[in-house]
């Protein structure tokens, strides 16, 4: 699926201007820094430099008539003087002078001025007032924290989602590739939203609420922005998770304010991502009872009770659990439509790859159709994955576009893994994994109602140490018993290829039996593929999921217990005997195939078809070098 540029979002709720409120919370602080400016600094910064001299020096220099000008602070005692060739000094005497001095004063010829200068009112105030400034501007930053405070905890029960206007052009059902019926059937929706009237005279209800249900990647929550953008109206969008909180009601409360926000904007879609997170059924856990999550469950069924068809609001989810959804959230004039987004089928995932690979650059040799071939079972997401694998892949070998063989290489890396090229295998690992891969490649060539043989390969990927990679012509809905037999018998071939050349089994076998194990147990349990069991079904008992009942038994008697096991075992050693039965009548075409495999690591399904024909006495092939030779 692909993706448009989002439109710009913003919260439900309101942000102030942050200057605005940066510039509000410094002002205080910033007049209280000037005002300490103001008598501070006068003493801190430098002034003109006036030298000064002792007191007795000064009289001196008065009697001897050296001085022009006198003045005398009777505040503080500081004499200012200037001698008479412009010479300022300074002096500080008793504040008191003494008749004595003072009548040397009266003798000169200098001109004496007594001043009592008066102190400015920041002179005077200002100490003062600067403690007190400084304790109210303590207590009021304490009061605003606590307001903040106040208003963090009363905000907590707003609704986290955010809005996608209209502004710019959002996301249509032309970025949505493929699903044609998906979108076919969720129409109805946005003809709703644009031509309320036509369904209103006909006395037509639109369901409240769409339910989108598909396995995670599928694109679900692309289509519902589709929607939004196909009828131009505001999209609300949230998680369920984001409902939750440590605080009890606070998950209701963000309901409430949530379709407060819809109604605001008059039509609206509002889309709960992961709906199941908050929609579970009630009384499931361990504990059971009225916890949060139910409260905020019981106040969504309030809310969707709550507007009318003719509001213009549509409820949209998406889940990839619906069988553990509360059955009154999916009710008639709710959830009353479910709509299924399956994994791409051939044509879709066609459509999504030609999506993404715009903006690429693609090498001729690259058939998307091949490449939709060979990703059975890979979501919207997968198949972007694998393009970008691709990309990537290309800018490591140098490559200026994007090959085939880039894309398979990238395939094998998302199915498979990564290959691990440092692992050290001895001489007898290797020809172990080879026969032991050529026995489930010859199992898949020989056998008619398997999926046709792709490649087989040596070189360890993942947690595998070789691969036989199958891949389907065409899509199947349905698998008939005699395919499930055959795949019994490709799983079994590398096992029972061990036996046959080495005489012995060995433990690479044993992912091959846990798939051989559970495709069985499905046959008898659940598909009624056992005459002995019968028509009869049981389904998975192998997890318990917290909405049932923990303490359930199985469904069935011991006796049943004891028959289904004995069945199970039946099908497997029917599917083993099968397997080294054909094994043994194409020894040849077997030993030719782990040949191939030791000298070239990895051959194709064509390869593999060459040898069987070569082990068979085909003349058309003159050397092993042309058998062996790898596309």
């Amino acid at each position: 699926m692909s993706k448009s540029p989002e439109p710009d979002s913003h919260e439900t709720e309101s942000n102030d201007d942050p200057k605005r409120s940066g510039l509000s919370r410094w002002f205080p602080w910033l007049v209280l820094g000037a005002l300490a400016s103001f008598v501070i600094l006068p003493n801190i910064l430098p002034g003109n430099e006036i030298e000064e001299i002792p007191y007795d020096r000064f009289l001196t220099q008065i009697t001897d008539g050296n001085i022009s000008t006198v003045e005398i602070d009777n505040r503080t005692g500081q004499i200012n003087f200037e001698s008479g060739n412009g010479l300022e000094q300074k002096t500080t005497g008793p504040i008191e002078l003494s008749d004595e001095d003072r009548k040397i004063l009266s003798e000169s010829n200098a001109s004496i001025k007594f001043s009592t200068p008066q102190p400015g009112f920041f002179q005077t105030w200002l100490p003062l007032l600067l403690p007190v400034g400084l304790i109210i501007l303590f207590f009021w930053w304490i009061n605003k924290r606590a307001q903040g405070q106040m208003t963090g905890m009363m905000s907590i029960g707003r609704s986290k989602a955010k809005l996608y206007t209209t502004e710019r052009p959002g996301t249509t059902f032309d970025d949505v590739a493929g699903y044609a019926g998906v979108k076919q059937e969720i129409r109805e929706i946005v003809d709703f939203l644009t031509e309320s009237k036509k369904f209103a005279e006909i006395g037509a209800k639109v369901p409240k609420g769409v339910l989108l249900v598909g396995p995670p990647g599928t694109g679900k929550t692309l289509i519902a922005r589709a929607v939004a953008g196909e009828a131009g109206v505001p999209f609300l969008s949230v998680t369920g998770s984001d409902f939750m909180e440590m605080f009890v009601g606070v998950g209701a409360s963000r309901v409430r304010d949530l379709f407060q926000s819809a109604r605001k904007s008059g039509s609206a879609i509002i889309f709960i991502d992961e709906v199941d997170s908050v929609g579970r059924k009630r009384g499931a856990g361990l504990g059971g009872g009225h916890d949060e999550r139910e409260q905020t469950l019981n106040q969504m069924l309030s809310e969707m009770d709550g507007f009318e068809g003719s509001e213009g609001i549509v409820m949209m989810a998406a889940t990839n659990r619906p069988d553990i959804l509360d059955p009154a959230l999916l009710r008639p004039g709710r959830f009353d439509r479910q709509i299924v987004v399956p994994l791409p089928e051939l044509e879709d995932r066609n459509e999504i790859l030609k999506v993404h690979v715009k903006g690429k650059q693609i090498s001729d040799d690259v058939d998307l159709n091949v490449v939709a071939r060979g990703t059975p079972g890979m979501s919207g997401a997968d198949l972007a994955n694998l393009i970008n694998e691709a990309a990537l892949t290309a800018v490591r070998d140098n490559s200026n576009s994007v090959r085939a063989e880039d894309l398979e290489v990238a395939r094998d890396r998302i199915l498979m893994g990564q290959k691990r090229d440092s692992l050290a295998l001895t001489n007898d690992e290797k020809e172990a994994i080879a026969y032991h891969e050529a026995g489930h490649a010859l199992c898949a060539a020989l056998l008619p109602n398997t999926d046709p043989l792709h490649k087989v390969t040596i070189i360890p990927s993942g947690m595998a140490l070789g691969v036989t990679m199958q891949l389907p012509e065409e899509e199947k809905h349905i698998y008939r018993q005699n395919y499930i037999e055959d795949s019994l018998t490709v799983r079994m071939g590398g096992r029972v290829a061990e036996e046959i050349v080495f005489g012995i089994a060995s433990t690479g076998a044993n992912n091959d039996l846990v798939g051989a194990t559970e495709l069985a147990k499905k046959m008898v349990r659940e598909w009624g593929m056992s005459d002995e069991v019968g028509p009869m079904a049981w389904g998975n008992q192998s997890q318990v999921f917290l909405g049932d009942d923990l303490m359930a038994g199985r469904e069935y008697s011991d006796e049943t217990a004891r028959i289904i096991d004995e069945e199970i075992q039946k099908i497997l050693v029917k599917q083993e005997d099968a397997c080294r039965k054909l094994l043994d009548e194409n020894r040849n075409a077997l030993d030719l195939i782990a040949r191939a495999l030791l000298e070239h690591e990895t051959i194709s399904g064509k390869e593999v078809t060459r040898l069987i024909q070569a082990a068979n006495g085909d003349t058309s092939i003159e050397s092993m070098e042309d058998v062996a030779a790898v596309d």
